[in-house]
């Protein structure tokens, strides 16, 4: 059983996804995607947790174990609850000890974790980018695939994690290439979790640590919150993964519910939201979900959870031309920040092909993008650029496809 209140929220969610698109359970047709790999899918698996039991005594990957029900499992079998820190703590290990079985364990504790289904992804396919940036396809149980993307930071020595929460998405964002392969199914926690082992086992192979991680891969992350929290409460909390709560980021496109529910949890996170535009309108005509939630409904929202936290929320704008790159609409957003202490994150937009309703987008130019972040600083907004990463491997924002 999920937690109540993130549970509350996904409810919410789930009715919002229905009033969108009634079909937003399914895949698109294989027509539409252009996002295919050769990887097969297995159809009758749909759901979100894959159970892999072994013959040994039922034990499932030890990523998809939290401490607590970990220990009621080695004490059902007979052994000491203190092996489970033990256990997971070699798993989260930077060396990744526990998935070579070297555990100082009771022969017969050991002998069922030797179990043949010891992990729920494997890496079927790597890309390395020229600025260094590098996007790991990994393939999941049911022959599903996800991408994660490993950048590496200004330090030589660190390195940031981009990490997906569902197969494909449901939002239909007309600019992301994520979008053109629909809905399949939420990430368990422990297929969140993998992917932060694999990328921190990458960064350390090029000589780097893992520093932070920000849910902004493929999938929305508020319509999976039970299995995310799951994760990052792995991920971040000391007793595990130890990255630090603060090192990590919860993005949206603004559901409010999501917002909410998230703050609910006290976990304290970033929060980045999607927004990509200043008015109603037009945000609608880019992203399906702004015919559900009003900006002003999301930035109060993101508010709340700002004054909860005491750490800025960033927005997250990517500039299209023509579309949402206008003095006018520099000046909208500035004014809607006022005083509200977020920052923003402007996006240079990335090639995706044409859009899921026809439209063919293309970058803001160079000198129209640097007058709206001027009118926005101008204006006493905290603005940057992001700067782009992995584009041509196809790894930068709204570019994961599955294209391995």
């Amino acid at each position: 059983m999920g937690n109540p209140k993130t549970l509350l929220g996904a409810f919410r969610v789930i009715a919002f996804v229905q009033r969108i698109d009634p079909h937003s359970s399914r895949a698109f047709p294989s027509g539409m995607t252009g996002c295919r790999t050769g990887l097969g899918t297995h159809p009758a698996v749909l759901s979100g947790l894959q159970q892999h039991s072994s013959p040994g005594g039922g034990v499932r990957a030890l990523s998809d174990y939290g401490l607590d029900e970990l220990r009621g499992l080695f004490a059902s079998w007979g052994f000491s609850a203190a092996h489970a820190v033990r256990v997971l703590r070699a798993l989260y290990s930077p060396d990744g000890m526990a998935r070579g079985g070297r555990w100082p364990l009771p022969q017969g504790l050991a002998e069922r974790l030797r179990a043949p289904h010891s992990s729920l992804t494997s890496v079927a396919a790597r890309q390395v980018s020229d600025d260094g940036t590098v996007k790991l396809l990994l393939q999941l149980g049911d022959g599903r695939a996800i991408e994660s993307v490993l950048m590496p930071a200004y330090r030589a020595d660190r390195a940031a994690g981009c990490l997906s929460s569902q197969v494909g998405c449901p939002m239909g964002c007309d600019f992301c290439a994520t979008a053109k392969m629909g809905f399949e199914r939420n990430l368990s926690a422990g297929e969140i979790v993998e992917q932060f082992l694999a990328l921190r086992s990458e960064a350390r192979s090029h000589g780097r640590r893992l520093q932070t991680a920000v849910f902004m891969g493929m999938g929305e992350p508020m319509l999976n919150l039970d299995n995310v929290v799951a994760a990052v409460e792995r991920i971040a909390g000391n007793d595990l993964g130890g990255l630090g709560w603060r090192q990590v980021t919860v993005s949206t496109v603004g559901i409010v519910p999501g917002i909410e529910a998230l703050a609910a949890t006290r976990l304290g996170v970033n929060l980045a939201v999607s927004l990509h535009a200043p008015d109603d309108e037009t945000r609608a005509r880019l992203l399906p979900a702004g015919k559900r939630f009003r900006v002003g409904d999301i930035l109060e929202a993101a508010q709340a959870y700002q004054a909860a936290f005491g750490r800025p929320v960033s927005i997250q704008y990517c500039l299209l031309k023509d579309v949402n790159d206008s003095i006018p609409q520099a000046r909208r957003l500035a004014k809607l920040l006022s005083g509200r202490r977020m920052h923003v994150n402007l996006l240079r937009y990335n090639s995706t092909g044409t859009g899921l309703r026809g439209a063919v987008y293309a970058p803001a130019s160079d000198d129209d993008a640097g007058l709206f972040i001027a009118e926005l600083r101008a204006r006493g907004v905290v603005a940057h650029f992001r700067r782009a990463r992995g584009t041509d491997i196809d790894a930068a924002c709204g570019q994961l496809c599955r294209k391995g």
